[in-house]
């Protein structure tokens, strides 16, 4: 699996990043390795990490490494050691990847450049990063937490762009980071309404899908369809050209979008807009469900890594080990898009877990799909009338 991670372009930011001025021993290529080891092998803390690594002896060789670290020594690279390396060294993987999901492409949607994005919140034993929630009564103890905003490319199911904050963090402030190229659509929950944003992306041709605020105030400009759904048991309801109002620098401005109402299959109501007249309504209720994308790769995250144990208790080795568990969950996907096999993720993931440190083929261990196990049996010869010794 480290073979398939451009080791040249780690080492070129770790230069950059000055990453190894300070380590004799325990470069930064070996934190990496001992962190992914401890991720895919989920590993509680950093000291069964580097008890494993000790029993592996000569196998460590194959990973480029002298040594197993020591659990100080690790301990160390995670307070100290700065977590940008990490950072960096993941969106260069998501460029050097891209050819491997470039083939992958969502049915039934017009757009070449479809995204999608929102956050998910990890919760933590300490209060390192500032949490969300009410403070407890008492002598009750607010828990930290962390987010994790995410924008991803729903074509490929893989992530474009990550950033960590507090949990306490506003999602809408995670808009301002985002650089959108020209006739991409956007799709995101209604956590992150902001019309001056809304106006400034329809100026630069970046077309967008969300659901409506309850509370919104706007003026109907137009009906465009209102009918009662008798015989479909879901579909669109309304549609309506509508205006709003929003603050800029030179004073209250007007933003004009379509405001669609769609009942779904199991009746329930949703309300979206969108700066885009020219697809169909139907299809604007058909992208916002392909939304669910994002929230299917946050459980790949929770549910195969080890995200309620952390290795160290200091933010800087937090967020290291979210970035190395971002890495290894887009390792596994890419070896799920080069074997092009059916299986589940949790179940791949499991398949690296158990074969971890095996010498086998990587692909052979996803490609096989017999379903039995063959025992091989040795030759013996049991002609008749020959006895076999027992000496």
């Amino acid at each position: 699996m480290m073979d398939l991670l451009p080791k040249d372009k780690f080492e070129i930011l770790a230069m950059k990043h000055g990453s190894n001025r300070y380590y004799k021993r325990y470069s930064s290529w070996t934190q990496l390795v001992t962190m992914l080891f401890g991720i895919l092998s989920r590993c509680d803390s950093m000291s069964e990490a580097c008890c494993g690594m000790q029993a592996l002896d000569g196998k460590l060789n194959y990973l480029g490494m002298d040594s197993s670290p020591a659990k100080s020594t690790a301990g160390d690279g995670l307070r100290h050691r700065g977590n940008e390396l990490f950072r960096d060294y993941y969106f260069a993987l998501i460029k050097h990847f891209a050819p491997v999901f470039s083939v992958s492409r969502q049915e039934k949607v017009s757009f070449e450049q479809f995204y999608a994005f929102d956050s998910t919140t990890i919760s933590l034993f300490s209060d390192v990063l500032k949490g969300v929630g009410r403070d407890p009564k008492g002598d009750g103890k607010k828990k930290g937490g962390l987010k994790v905003h995410m924008l991803t490319d729903v074509h490929s199911e893989t992530a474009q762009y990550a950033y960590i904050s507090e949990a306490s963090q506003h999602d809408r402030k995670f808009l301002d980071r985002l650089s959108l190229p020209t006739g991409s659509m956007i799709v995101f929950d209604r956590a992150y309404n902001d019309y001056k944003w809304f106006a400034e992306q329809t100026k630069e041709g970046v077309w967008f899908v969300c659901r409506m605020k309850d509370n919104a105030v706007y003026q109907v400009q137009q009906v465009v369809r209102d009918r009662v759904l008798e015989e479909d048991p879901f579909g669109v309801l309304k549609e309506e050209h509508v205006h709003l109002t929003y603050k800029a620098d030179e004073g209250e401005k007007g933003l004009c979008l379509r405001r669609i109402i769609y009942k779904d299959e199991q009746r329930r109501i949703f309300v979206f807009i969108t700066n885009n007249f020219d697809i169909t309504a139907e299809e604007v209720a058909f992208l916002y469900k392909k939304r669910w994308t994002i929230e299917l790769l946050f459980k790949k995250l929770k549910g195969n890594f080890q995200l309620r144990y952390f290795y160290s208790e200091t933010e800087n080795g937090i967020r290291t080990q979210v970035w190395c568990t971002l890495i290894a969950c887009l390792l596994l996907m890419v070896l799920k898009a080069k074997t092009a096999t059916k299986k589940a993720f949790s179940t791949v993931a499991a398949l690296m877990r158990i074969h971890l440190v095996s010498h086998l083929c990587l692909f052979w261990v996803i490609e096989n799909s017999r379903r039995t196990y063959s025992k091989q049996r040795r030759a013996l010869n049991r002609s008749p009338g020959i006895q076999l010794s027992l000496f």
